[in-house]
């Protein structure tokens, strides 16, 4: 049946207003947008100057700070509370040497409440809603945004707040009496020698029955990729400074209860400042490491890790390539993991670690591990103009 005009301009008015409608709201969209990004440009500004005021207000014109303290927080409020008040239990009375940051990635508010309570403390939040592309199938994403949120603090700390040095906590750590005094005393080193990458609160076979003497501490070819570490190493105590309570996070548990749980926390004050670290100079450690190597028990065959066991002094057991590392670790609980040729805690292959918390250690030995030492003390010699060959 055929619509009468009458109903046609009903239908023409009725298409008209939608039309207006829809533009209308189309308007009112984009003035809205432009208002908030007018707002958020505001708010970037704020959140810049409230950052530079607070860290000014952190960072005291009559001493120069050490380190910035930075912990890394996502979305675990609990975790963080745990952390901070460890830190803050010890940091307080050096916290013009070490000012605190807290640094979030994402808009969990629970986290963003907990972190903004602590007045002595300045907040940094990190948002990057840009889509996670791994460079291989399967591998976790929650890695990829981690990895980009450290770039992204340490380029705050290091460029925008030109700090020299940044000590970097995740939300699910506890601080050692000696924390502070530790890393203020390993800053030296890190500054003056050039060899040296990085310092580390962390052993990775620090649990409780891989450990003995507080005092020490020892070199370590970390991080593990060759074209990252470029033959510079880290320095590592024996007994950590910090403990690892995450149990539930990115890593979902992986190794906890075998070898994060059982990890000692120093509970010695150690007065860092007053000892002698002349010893973690290179050409020293070296020479004094190869002589300790080198003065062990060896022990050879498949039952290497059983002799050990009946003992009484210093061993060393030679494994030849991952595998059999990864078997040797084994029979004494060690970590096993192995990345680029090098096993967690190495240094020049070597693996060394308490018997059952006593002052005995036992070195695992890689294949080369050995003459490294040898030609390297040799060079060492040379270059002092000594000519006699240190045989190790």
């Amino acid at each position: 049946m055929a619509r009468s005009p009458c109903d046609l301009r009903i239908l023409l008015l009725a298409a008209a207003a939608a039309f207006i409608y829809i533009q209308e709201k189309i308007v009112a969209l984009e003035e809205m947008k432009i208002r908030q990004d007018e707002e958020r440009v505001h708010l970037k500004i704020l959140i810049q100057d409230l950052e530079k005021r607070s860290v000014q207000t952190l960072v005291n014109n009559n001493v120069a700070p050490v380190a910035a303290v930075v912990v890394m927080a996502c979305n675990r409020p609990d975790y963080l509370q745990r952390t901070v008040e460890s830190i803050l239990k010890y940091q307080t009375s050096v916290a013009s040497k070490f000012p605190l940051f807290i640094s979030q990635d994402g808009i969990n508010g629970e986290v963003k409440k907990k972190a903004l309570s602590y007045n002595e403390i300045t907040y940094m939040q990190h948002l990057d809603l840009e889509p996670v592309r791994t460079e291989r199938p399967g591998e976790l994403i929650a890695y990829y945004k981690i990895a980009k949120h450290y770039k992204w603090a340490l380029d705050e700390l290091f460029i925008k707040h030109n700090f020299a040095r940044v000590i970097i906590l995740e939300d699910d750590m506890e601080i050692a009496p000696d924390f502070f005094d530790y890393f203020e005393a390993a800053a030296k080193l890190l500054d003056n020698d050039k060899t040296i990458m990085a310092v580390s609160s962390w052993n990775d076979n620090g649990q409780k029955q891989f450990v003995y003497d507080p005092n020490f501490t020892y070199w370590d070819d970390w991080v593990r990729l060759k074209e990252v570490h470029r033959d510079r190493q880290f320095i590592r105590p024996e007994v950590c400074r910090t403990y690892n309570f995450g149990e539930h996070g990115s890593s979902m548990g992986q190794f906890f209860r075998q070898y994060l749980e059982p990890i000692k926390l120093n509970d010695a004050h150690i007065k860092w400042n007053s000892e002698d670290l002349s010893y973690l100079k290179e050409d020293k450690f070296l020479i004094q490491f190869g002589k300790d190597v080198a003065s062990a028990t060896p022990l050879h065959g498949s039952d290497a890790a059983l002799k050990a066991h009946n003992m009484d002094a210093d061993v060393r057991i030679q494994y030849n390539d991952q595998e059999d590392f990864e078997r040797i670790a084994r029979q004494f609980g060690i970590f096993e993991e192995w990345k680029d040729g090098i096993p967690r805690t190495a240094y020049k292959g070597v693996v060394v670690f308490r018997y059952k918390s006593s002052r005995r250690r036992i070195y695992l030995v890689g294949p080369d591990s050995l003459s490294q030492l040898r030609f390297l003390n040799w060079t060492y010699a040379r270059m002092k103009g000594n000519e006699i060959l240190i045989d190790i």
